[in-house]
């Protein structure tokens, strides 16, 4: 049996990129990312047809699934705090109206064990709908308990959500 031609990805190997006014290097290192992903949502549709079956004095009803629209869920991005205010100013930014002008692209990648580049995902049209500090475990479930904590020796951390208008797998 042939060895599959592929390679199973881990989790903690990725890189997203986001380019922002007045961003650095420094700006685009994201610890955590979830949510990317779409879906189609089921649209069930149902109609009458003219043919009288058995002893049926009107059409019969027919139902058909068919794809609605897709949905792309908010990507939640957590990193370390730092004095950069890059991420808050886009915020902001959106905040006082600008919204339209501030949707940005980036990328998603996702690497091998060896370092190579092997799945993608390029968004575009993210914008911010919350940015805070977050509480500091890297893991979905302490995303509902942001803040910080004078007893604790863990890192500071901050966590954006966006919004994206579209995304697709390139690699």
């Amino acid at each position: 049996m042939a060895a599959p031609s592929y390679e199973f990805l881990t989790a903690c190997r990725f890189y997203l990129e986001l380019i922002l006014d007045g961003s650095t290097e420094a700006d685009a290192i994201f610890l955590e990312c979830r949510g990317i992903r779409a879906k189609q949502p089921v649209v069930d549709i149902y109609e009458a047809t003219p043919q009288r079956w058995g002893v049926a004095k009107h059409g019969l009803v027919v139902g058909t699934k068919m794809p609605g629209n897709t949905q792309r869920t908010t990507l939640i991005l957590r990193r370390g705090m730092s004095s950069s205010i890059v991420l808050w100013n886009w915020f902001y930014a959106v905040e006082q109206g600008g919204w339209a002008a501030q949707r940005r692209a980036g990328s998603l990648t996702m690497y091998t064990q060896s370092g190579d580049p092997t799945a993608r995902f390029d968004f575009d049209g993210a914008w911010p709908t919350s940015f805070g500090p977050a509480s500091g475990k890297f893991s979905y479930i302490e995303t509902n308990r942001p803040g910080l904590d004078a007893s604790s020796g863990d890192f500071a951390l901050e966590e954006v959500e966006l919004a994206v208008e579209e995304f697709k797998r390139v690699m």
